[in-house]
């Protein structure tokens, strides 16, 4: 959203109760409006007149069950709201803990889950309907948001963002993850960093992204009086800093790493030629660098 203000200017969003709500908080600052549960397109009916721009409007999947589909989704429908609606579609009630919905993923042999939000939607006959299925997809994310804005299409515009609440996803795999490990199996995770060779210290990324573990941390060049980003040990693996990092044209300092649990003969080989390798440039480079005081001279 943003990136999409960053080219089509400042809108009217609309924010609804849910954890998006933080986006009222810097580093984003977007939000305008709080009614009430499942009320964020509700209340933005209050902009559904001609106007050079449209509103936008966020709910939560478990703020649409709640009461978003009859008050918000069927209510744009019926009275042609030429706005934006985006629902985070994170599979549970997040907010509150993580509680199934009707549209979670997961199977409940006491509840009936697994009910699509695109076609509750296109039944109370929403016609211009999106669903993206990988929401740290920044780019794609981008471009469905300036699409909906931009189109000369009448009516309502709705966004179902799809991706599993990562706090959630993190709870329901580390254990199956740590039985595997405990049991021998090969297991591989990931883990996302910031090369502080290449990081400027400009923190755009810490601006665009806003996520809790990207934090700041001094470095001993003394070419850099700015702290350099850095990952602290909260990062999930989501890769959205690189999505970021790609979709906003910044710095490539992010990298991505693979630690293998019970390598085996080939992980160890493979390893042992990229230390090979990597040593043989990094002596390279340190033949080439200019010595400070105090660093062997």
């Amino acid at each position: 959203m943003k990136l999409v203000e960053r080219e089509l200017g400042p809108h009217h969003v609309s924010a609804d109760i849910g954890c998006h709500l933080f986006s009222i908080l810097p580093p984003f600052n977007i939000g305008a409006t709080t009614m009430g549960y499942g009320l964020g397109p509700a209340s933005a009916s209050a902009f559904n007149v001609p106007a050079a721009k449209r509103s936008i409007s966020v709910l939560g999947d478990g703020g649409f069950w709640h009461n978003g589909l009859a008050s918000s989704i069927s209510n744009a429908v019926f009275n042609k709201h030429d706005g934006v609606t985006l629902i985070v579609d994170n599979y549970y009630s997040a907010a509150t803990g993580g509680q199934d919905i009707p549209s979670s993923r997961a199977h409940n042999p006491r509840r009936k889950t697994n009910n699509s939000i695109v076609e509750a939607v296109r039944g109370v006959g929403a016609r211009w309907v999106r669903q993206i299925d990988r929401t740290y997809d920044v780019a794609g994310m981008r471009d469905a948001l300036r699409e909906a804005l931009t189109t000369k299409e009448p009516g309502p515009k709705i966004i179902v963002a799809s991706s599993e609440c990562m706090l959630n996803k993190q709870r329901r795999e580390r254990p199956l993850m740590g039985k595997a490990i405990k049991s021998g199996e090969r297991v591989v995770r990931e883990k996302f960093g910031v090369d502080e060779d290449i990081c400027t210290g400009d923190h755009a990324c810490i601006r665009l992204s806003g996520c809790p573990s990207l934090s700041v941390k001094r470095t001993d060049d003394p070419l850099k009086d700015d702290p350099v980003a850095a990952i602290d040990e909260n990062c999930v693996g989501c890769g959205n800093c690189g999505e970021v990092a790609e979709a906003a044209a910044l710095c490539p300092s992010f990298y991505r790493a693979e630690i293998v649990h019970n390598p085996t003969a080939f992980d160890r080989w493979v390893d042992r030629l990229r230390a090979a390798v990597i040593g043989w440039f990094e002596a390279r480079r340190n033949r080439g660098r200019v010595l400070l005081y105090g660093e062997g001279v």
